[in-house]
């Protein structure tokens, strides 16, 4: 039953549309009818600019992050596992419930899930982020880096249950950027001009 709620409540934080509300808020702007569609941070970026799209890269990855660390509350006295949840947040955020079902493409909420249970990890995912973007300049192909770089770096760490969630959760990211992967090859894929 605990998995139930904790995972309801994980959805529901991950479906909150944070592109959305920061296009619509503070610049008056639906995202989804701009740049790529997308609700995640990098339409974000592309079509309102640093500014906003480090807001919502930000909220995103407080999403993920609290939704793995509500099971660890001293009020809740349970054995969920705390990455379990996490990956519901992912599942909203990346068809959340307040935005028909059409989100984000699960980077910055994962690299949330993993903020809540392992700091030194999730340094290492934003280290190898960033220094894959900027010799690249895609953030499809970091992304996609970053989740290999990560799931070799849990293999030193003797957690099962992380190394199970990081493959899942690259797996995902790779589902994510289908599109992404064939724009790359065909060298059609946008490239950021902020960095």
């Amino acid at each position: 039953m605990d998995y139930v709620l904790f995972a309801i409540i994980a959805y529901l934080l991950g479906s909150i549309p944070s592109a959305l509300i920061v296009g619509k808020v503070g610049y008056k702007i639906n995202i989804r009818e701009h740049g790529s569609g997308n609700l995640g941070a990098t339409n974000a970026f592309r079509v309102l600019g640093v500014k906003a799209g480090a807001i919502v890269t930000l909220t995103d990855i407080l999403k993920g992050t609290a939704a793995t660390l509500i099971p660890l509350i001293p009020l809740f006295d349970t054995e969920v596992y705390p990455l379990v949840i996490g990956l519901f947040a992912v599942l909203g955020h990346t068809y959340p419930l307040f935005a028909k079902f059409k989100g984000g493409k699960a980077v910055a909420t994962s690299a949330g899930i993993i903020l809540g249970v392992s700091p030194l990890l999730f340094i290492v995912m934003i280290v190898t982020f960033m220094l894959t973007l900027y010799l690249s300049k895609y953030v499809s192909l970091s992304s996609m880096i970053t989740g290999i770089v990560s799931f070799i770096v849990s293999l030193f760490l003797k957690d099962i249950g992380i190394m199970i969630v990081i493959a899942a959760l690259t797996v995902f990211v790779f589902y994510r950027h289908t599109e992404n992967i064939k724009r790359i090859k065909n060298k059609t894929e946008p490239k950021i001009t902020w960095m």
